[in-house]
């Protein structure tokens, strides 16, 4: 065979695996999808999706989209859920259309029963403290002292511990997932000693920071919840969320804010603390719950 039909078969055998490549990981524009994987990434208006058949597929997220979860013994009713729970490492079933940038717009995302629980989870602030952990750890020790006897404690305890830490690195990874983005606007709220109640000055800050948000083209909003170190630890976690679930309201109903541009918001409890918890001023200013308002870093000038 001469060398230049050799040539042209080995360039006609080269687009022939490049078209299979396409076919087999490309979405064409009006094509009906129906797929499921694991969101690897959350942006203001898609979140990216591993999956099998598929390989990474951007999903467009728009006001239509429906976020359920099934339920029944059938899986045939269906509840109605939240965007704030689209973070990464969440898994879903997507079903929708190609668009003319191959990717898919989203008509309906489910999460199953288990998922969704492992989501709240993280979304509640149920990653414990390290008060907690070192408490775990000090049950471990003293169970030493009679292992025989505690050995079925001694490994709930360590099962425990290690939980708690993939937890906390659970929670530190979604935010971590967001170090492409760059704050734009951000506001402090602050609360009074056990409350979650929102003072008018706080509204009036919130209401303009949405107000910026809602000028830019592309933005995704970051909620932290935070509590001072007055009584225990498990109560204060359960305060953070509180006061991060009160703004995350606010912003949506009175700050007109899309659900979808919120990110699950984050209970951090006593962690982090903003001033030292030994003086009423300090704590003053852990009572708080950050909002940010980020752009992405490759879209920041269309902003």
């Amino acid at each position: 065979m001469k060398p230049k039909s050799v040539w042209i078969m080995a360039c006609a055998t080269w687009l022939c695996c490049q078209l299979l490549v396409a076919i087999s990981f490309g979405v064409t524009n009006g094509e009906k999808v129906k797929t499921s994987g694991l969101i690897t990434k959350r942006d203001a208006d898609t979140v990216t999706l591993r999956t099998l058949d598929l390989g990474d597929l951007v999903v467009v997220l728009t006001d239509d989209t429906k976020v359920v979860q099934p339920k029944g013994l059938l899986k045939l009713r269906k509840q109605e859920m939240g965007f704030t729970a689209l973070m990464p490492g969440l898994k879903v079933q997507v079903e929708g259309t190609g668009d003319p940038q191959n990717r898919v717009v989203a008509n309906t995302i489910k999460f199953s029963k288990d998922d969704l629980k492992t989501a709240q989870a993280i979304e509640a602030g149920l990653a414990p403290t390290q008060e907690a952990v070192q408490t775990n750890q000090e049950n471990i020790q003293a169970n030493k002292g009679d292992i025989a006897a505690n050995k079925v404690q001694t490994a709930a305890n360590r099962e425990k511990i290690e939980e708690n830490q993939q937890q906390i690195q659970d929670v530190n990874k979604r935010f971590n997932d967001l170090s492409d983005y760059d704050t734009k606007y951000s506001a402090n709220v602050y609360f009074a000693s056990g409350s979650t109640a929102i003072s008018a000055k706080d509204k009036e800050a919130l209401t303009q920071l949405s107000q910026n948000a809602l000028s830019l083209n592309s933005y995704l909003v970051e909620v932290k919840g935070f509590a001072d170190s007055s009584g225990n630890a498990a109560m204060n976690q359960k305060l953070s969320m509180e006061r991060a679930q009160e703004v995350v309201a606010f912003l949506l109903q009175n700050g007109k804010v899309p659900v979808r541009r919120v990110v699950a918001p984050g209970a951090m409890g006593e962690a982090d603390p903003a001033a030292p918890n030994e003086t009423a001023q300090g704590r003053t200013e852990n009572r708080r719950v950050e909002v940010k308002v980020l752009v992405n870093r490759g879209v920041a000038g269309g902003s």
